[in-house]
């Protein structure tokens, strides 16, 4: 079974990805925060995952 958490952290990373908005908008802090929720319930290779999501958020930045 996939993690629910991790599913939600991907798409809200993508939604902040395409967002005209994400630097400065709520899509940015709502992948922040599934990002955060994901990590403490996640195994080792999805934390690697969240880590490579995380980097793509900052550079959006």
């Amino acid at each position: 079974m996939a993690n629910r958490l991790f599913q939600e952290a991907r798409k809200r990373v993508d939604l902040a990805k395409q967002s005209q908005q994400a630097s400065s908008g709520a899509a940015m802090e709502k992948a922040k925060n599934a990002l955060s929720s994901a990590y403490a319930n996640s195994t080792a290779a999805e934390q690697m995952q969240l880590h490579d999501m995380q980097k793509e958020l900052d550079q959006i930045k």
